[in-house]
């Protein structure tokens, strides 16, 4: 059976509990191996263990309101720390607080988790996914503020899908400029 990968963000996942059903929605997550739907249709939730891996990764971002993400509640209904951190075993827990641009990078050891430091770029080694994850400041949406991003192994920022058009679009302008520069209208070039 063929297996690709998911992105989930605000999807429940779930797990059974002592005959309990129990749903968490995590802002984002990542799974780099689930079974197909079969016949193909939008999940609804994920069921790891069922439908494929358990997350590698899961990303919280901090409430103003209910401090939840750091719930450790080991009785029903689960805190959000105690859920992934013994129910489901995700190796990287992340909470963010996007306020402030405060990251938090906890990685599973023995059955438990560890607050990880960062680089000295202050990012944070992804291994599982072979990405550095990091806060970074600037413009999106309208929205001027912290975001989370992605860097390369090399260091190399990984571009939004607006960033790679801007970018093409200033490679499209110079070649443009270049070759007017050389007496050639670009419009007449196949």
């Amino acid at each position: 059976m063929t297996t690709e990968s998911l992105v989930g963000s605000n999807l429940g996942i779930c797990a059974t509990v002592n005959g309990q059903t129990i749903v968490k929605a995590p802002d984002w997550f990542y799974v780099p191996k689930v079974f197909p739907l079969d016949p193909p249709r939008a999940r609804r939730s994920y069921t790891p263990g069922v439908e494929g891996e358990i997350p590698v990764i899961v990303m919280e971002f901090l409430s103003a309101t209910d401090g939840g993400e750091y719930s450790s509640r080991p009785i029903y209904p689960y805190g959000k720390l105690w859920f992934y951190e013994r129910i489901l075993q995700v190796p990287i827990y992340v909470i963010f607080e996007p306020e402030r641009g405060n990251l938090e990078v906890r990685q599973l050891r023995s059955g438990s988790y560890q607050i990880l430091d960062a680089n000295t770029e202050e990012r944070y080694w992804i291994e599982s996914i072979n990405l550095y994850l990091g806060v970074w400041y600037g413009t999106k949406a309208d929205r001027t503020g912290y975001w989370l991003r992605w860097w390369d192994a090399n260091g190399n920022l990984l571009l939004w899908g607006g960033e790679l058009l801007e970018q093409e679009r200033q490679r499209v302008e110079k070649l443009e400029s270049y070759l007017r520069s050389q007496g050639i209208n670009p419009e007449q070039i196949l």
